[in-house]
């Protein structure tokens, strides 16, 4: 199912800056979730597992039940939305995985997105929605409209924003001492661009769902993009510092205005 994956000079360098031992594994098949019979063969390759749960008051009711199981004791890695590349901090040392769906991509693209994941373990940040959002996440689904499972992936996407404002001075700075990288995280923006020149018309028209367009804006965050409305709000200093609360204040704003639209 694993097996340890052999980095070039520029992840090494990123690994030992930002999460120093961290485990890179390439896996064998593809996921979204790991449950606990899969997840625990990582034992293997680290020191110890630190299974996380989450109090049952966090999950709203009509949530999807793959979050409410990963709510739960079961050690579990990996959720819907995570990308071709996740981690996870419930190990010591953290564990980066590339998931076989990136088999295709670029191999500069895909050594940015374990770059990426290596920061983002060593940021001391969760390592999913749930953990940031924490109790405030009913209010989150209670603020929108959408569905339960629209309201998950917009969670997704907020997460990836916060996540963004904190690790894309760090991708700018590659530019000098691991240029590769940092030309990655760039083109990366410069494709993702003109896709958002014309997300307010497509979801003000319906050919784009307000979740789905969320996920392409707050990918755009951490490349620096300029982002349409409302996503713009989320580009600030002040969701930066105030994390959970801006978002669900945001998501407020934003629904009561569609509303009225």
């Amino acid at each position: 199912m694993f097996e340890a994956r052999d980095l070039s000079t520029d992840l090494e360098t990123v690994r030992e800056s930002h999460a120093p031992g961290a485990v890179v594994l390439d896996c064998e098949n593809d996921f979204e979730t790991l449950g606990p019979e899969r997840a625990e063969t990582l034992g293997l390759f680290v020191e110890s597992l630190e299974p996380r749960s989450y109090p049952e008051s966090w999950v709203p009711s009509d949530a999807p039940e793959l979050l409410r199981r990963y709510a739960g004791e079961p050690f579990t890695v990996g959720m819907p939305g995570d990308g071709g590349v996740t981690w996870t901090a419930q190990t010591t040392p953290p564990v980066v995985l590339v998931k076989a769906r990136t088999a295709g991509s670029p191999d500069a693209f895909r050594d940015f997105l374990v770059a990426e994941a290596l920061v983002e373990a060593g940021s001391g940040h969760p390592e999913h929605f749930l953990g940031f959002f924490g109790e405030r996440y009913p209010n989150l689904a209670e603020a929108t409209t959408l569905s339960p499972t629209d309201t998950y992936q917009l969670a997704v996407a907020l997460y990836d924003a916060y996540l963004g404002l904190h690790t894309r001075e760090t991708f700018r700075e590659w530019a000098d001492d691991l240029p590769r990288l940092h030309e990655a995280w760039r083109d990366a923006g410069d494709r993702l661009q003109p896709r958002l020149d014309g997300m307010s018309r497509e979801v003000a028209t319906g050919r784009t769902s307000f979740p789905a367009a969320a996920e392409l804006a707050c990918s755009g965050v951490k490349h620096g993009c300029d982002l349409p409305t409302p996503f713009g709000a989320l580009d600030t200093e002040a969701y930066r510092d105030a994390g959970a609360e801006y978002a669900v204040r945001w998501a407020e704003k934003t629904f009561e205005q569609l509303a009225d639209d």
